[in-house]
């Protein structure tokens, strides 16, 4: 029997299984196909693999350095706030990293102790409480095996299975359909550009330059004609002077929304949540790898002391992450209300000039 399994082997699985592999008997499985480990393992991701300031914080936090073979060009200074209906544009500081989010995670994979029993291509089937530990139902290769655990985490994502089988699992956050392609476009566009259009979506698109190609994303409302939104974005972009060619490959995922706190969940009855699985996201930019990163370390934290009685504990260290979401969710209001958004566009608050030539 195992001490912990971890449903997932993002950042959130990668990170605990690294902090907790050298005191218990732990057990990591994900879905995804790892046929070269590390290097290649497809991420499953929508993700833009910009790491915001709050996510670089955490990595020192954790003591670590990015390899520099984990990094992307061009690396961003500015993020353009572009707001098609009303006609505004703003520029803003802001120190994002550029990475390869394949690369990342396959380096946080390669961090975990050898003692750690990592299953890759391998999915949760199901899972049942019994005489206090977990019986869980995994696929791999077409096969069913069974394990058990004291512990169950899970670190699967907005698409949770662990969460979604839960008793008494409470409401969940909003749910978005994250799509994006990767085109040929400008590599060398210098800014990450945050796009606002009511039309396509009540919450935000983004352009990221990556390599040679250009990332264009949304994250739209699910079932509410989301092709057509999308290339009513690729539209508007074209006709605001975005260049770009051919799609390379499309991408798409379900990511959440936490609008009120009563929608986040940090587990109980044996089970933990972390990350997204949790809602820890934020409801302002959608960025979740920092609350991945904190929230793995807290539950670390939290296991170190004992096994027993966990569940209180994790929800009372994870309140900081309560606090910081309900404070995003107050920034929302002047960046997603069009007429609040105007007024902070237009009195210049906090943007930079940009001088071109």
């Amino acid at each position: 029997m195992y001490d912990i399994a971890i449903i997932g082997a993002g950042p959130a699985g990668a990170t605990l299984a690294r902090l907790i592999g050298d005191r218990y008997r732990v057990l990591v499985i994900d879905k995804r196909q790892c046929t070269d480990f590390p290097e290649n393992v497809s991420s499953g991701k929508c993700c833009g693999g910009l790491l915001a300031p709050d996510a670089q914080r955490m990595l020192s936090a954790l003591g670590l350095g990015l390899p520099k073979d984990v990094l992307e060009e061009p690396q961003l200074f500015v993020v353009k706030a572009l707001d098609i209906q009303q006609r505004l544009e703003r520029y803003y500081q802001r120190h994002y990293i550029n990475i390869n989010r394949r690369k990342f995670d396959g380096w946080l994979l390669s961090m975990i102790p050898p003692q750690v029993d990592i299953r890759t291509a391998c999915r949760l089937q199901s899972y049942s409480s019994e005489n206090g530990y977990f019986k869980l139902t995994l696929v791999q290769e077409h096969k069913t095996h069974v394990e058990k655990a004291r512990i169950l985490a899970g670190a699967d994502g907005a698409a949770s299975r662990v969460r979604s089988t839960m008793s008494a699992k409470g409401p969940f956050p909003k749910r978005y359909f994250a799509l994006q392609e990767w085109v040929e476009g400008d590599s060398n566009l210098p800014y990450f550009t945050a796009i606002f259009d009511s039309e396509i979506t009540d919450y935000y698109c983004w352009a990221i330059p990556k390599g040679n190609c250009l990332i264009i994303g949304a994250a739209l409302h699910p079932n509410q004609g989301i092709s057509e939104k999308f290339e009513l974005l690729k539209k508007r972009l074209k006709q605001g002077g975005f260049q770009f060619g051919k799609t390379v490959r499309r991408e798409g995922a379900l990511i959440l929304r936490p609008l009120k706190i009563g929608q986040l969940s940090a587990g109980g009855k044996g089970i933990a949540l972390l990350g997204e699985a949790a809602g820890w996201i934020s409801p302002s930019s959608a960025e979740g790898l920092s609350y991945a990163l904190k929230s793995a370390l807290i539950l670390a934290q939290t296991l170190r002391v004992t096994l027993d009685g966990f569940e209180k504990r994790y929800y009372e260290n994870t309140r900081p992450l309560r606090r910081n979401i309900f404070l995003k969710n107050m920034k929302s209001h002047f960046i997603f209300n069009p007429g609040l958004r105007k007024v902070v566009m237009q009195s210049g608050l906090q943007s930079m000039n940009v001088f071109t030539i």
